[in-house]
Order: C-alpha cells, then structure tokens, then sequence
C-alpha cells in the first residue's frame, strides 16, 4: 500500500469560543507531523508527530493546542483576539514509508471581532444618548424657569394699590377737582 494524502476537507468550528481546525490523518502511513502556522511568512505555532510509538504535541504559542484521534488531527485555538487575525496554513509532512513528502495543503483565514469593540461601541452610544437627554432636560428645565419668572413678574406689576379688578391697561389716575 502506498502513502495516500488527499485534499483534505478541513473542518473549522467554532464552539464555546475556541476555533476547531479538524483535518483528516493520511492514509497507510506509520509516522507523519501535521503542522499549523501563522501569517504569509509561515510563523510554526503548534505541531503534532506522530509514529507508532508514541504522539508528540508542540505549541510555540499559549492559544494553540493539538489533539489527535485514530481518524482525524484538530488544532484548537483558545482565547483569540483581534492581534490573531491572520492567514493559517496546515501542512502535512510524511516521513515512513519513504518517499518522504512535505506539502501544505490549506490555507484559512480567521477574523476575530474583538469583544472590547462591541462593548466600547454600545458603551460610546449609550453616552451619547445619555447626553442627549441631559441637554434636551436642561433646555426644558430653563425654559420652564423663565417662563414661571416672567408669569411671577406679571403678576406682581399688574396689582394696583387698591385695584380689585383683573389687569388692564394701564390709565392714568384720576385727579382731585380743583375748587
């Protein structure tokens, strides 16, 4: 049986806030090393080797973790923030049986919207609108103010000194007759 590496369907999930890359291991191959990395100039973050012996995990990085199974190798990226945005490559490279075979295979772009911009963006609007109505209540209030002042003035201009009647306009007072 010879060596068979297909196009691997790789399957990228998203659960409880980790990205899963879950790829399929190779076919008749006793010892293989699947390697995730960074960026267009290929940063190595975490590697899996695994031979018959034994399963070698390497992570370069403190949010990349491997796991493997009989049928499928996952790399899982915890904690992501907006700094991980970036391309991530996964290559394969087979060592027994000869010939040995290096290839990458796909290449995933991850974007991570980052939690603190949602919230300083909610938060920021939120202000904004709180603000708003601070103003709008400070307008009401002085013009309520004023209007009182001005009604209060009115009415103590408008009383006469024994005049019982509503305020009218304004007439002379009348003069004694002179004798």
């Amino acid at each position: 049986d010879q060596p068979h590496v297909s196009d691997p369907q790789v399957m990228v999930e998203f659960e409880n806030g980790n990205f899963n890359f879950t790829f399929p291991n190779p076919k008749n191959v006793s010892e293989f090393s699947m390697i995730l990395f960074k960026g267009s100039e290929k940063k190595e973050i975490c590697a899996l080797h695994l031979s018959e012996e034994r399963v070698i995990s390497k992570s370069n990085v403190t949010y990349c973790q491997t796991y493997n199974s009989s049928s499928s190798t996952t790399f899982i990226l915890k904690n992501l923030e907006r700094k991980h945005i970036d391309i991530y490559t996964y290559c394969l490279e087979i060592f027994l049986p000869p010939p040995y075979i290096d290839c990458c295979l796909k290449e995933t772009y991850l974007y991570i919207q980052d939690k603190e911009d949602c919230f300083s963006l909610g938060l920021v609007s939120w202000i904004i609108i709180g603000l708003i109505i601070f103003a709008i209540s400070c307008v009401c209030c002085v013009v309520a103010c004023c209007l009182r002042n001005k009604n209060q003035k009115c009415d103590s201009n408008s009383h006469e000194y024994n005049s019982e009647y509503m305020p009218m306009a304004a007439v002379n007072a009348a003069k004694k007759p002179r004798i």
